[in-house]
């Protein structure tokens, strides 16, 4: 797969995060307890990527091999849950695109920070000085953004 399918690929995944974010917010407003969105998000969750890996690996996870795995392996199972139940509690008070903002801001900052030193066994690239102008911006527009909304309250 080429880079531009990459690209492509991230950028759904990507696009369909505020998507996820405002339709959870709604279903906890709709069972009237905002924590038990994610519990039914994570169930359909669950059985698409049940689906996918029978239909695209023909077998599911080896319980013989999680065994080899490091515990700190499994906490991306913690950090999603954290994720999604931030978002879907903070949509409807602080705004959909203030949560991903923020969380998108984040993301670069930690994910130019875990790639430059190389932790976690991820790819080692340094940050450039023409990255950190980037990420020095992203902050900026993040910090202007919150200005023009306390402007428009």
């Amino acid at each position: 797969m080429s880079s531009i399918h990459y690209g492509l690929w991230s950028a759904a995944a990507g696009a369909l995060i505020p998507v996820m974010g405002v339709l959870n917010a709604r279903l906890g407003k709709t069972l009237g307890e905002p924590l038990h969105a994610p519990v039914v998000l994570f169930g359909i969750g669950f059985l698409a990527c049940l689906l996918a890996a029978l239909l695209f690996t023909g077998a599911l996870p080896s319980w013989s091999k999680l065994g080899g795995a490091r515990p700190i392996d499994f906490a991306g199972g913690l950090i999603v849950a954290f994720y999604v139940i931030s978002v879907t509690c903070l949509a409807p008070s602080f705004g959909i695109a203030n949560v991903i903002l923020y969380a998108m801001v984040a993301q670069i900052v930690f994910s130019g920070f875990i790639n430059h030193f190389g932790l976690f066994e991820s790819l080692a690239q340094p940050v450039s000085g023409l990255r950190l102008v980037g990420i020095t911006l992203l902050l900026a527009g993040l910090f202007i953004t919150q200005i023009a909304q306390a402007k428009a309250a």
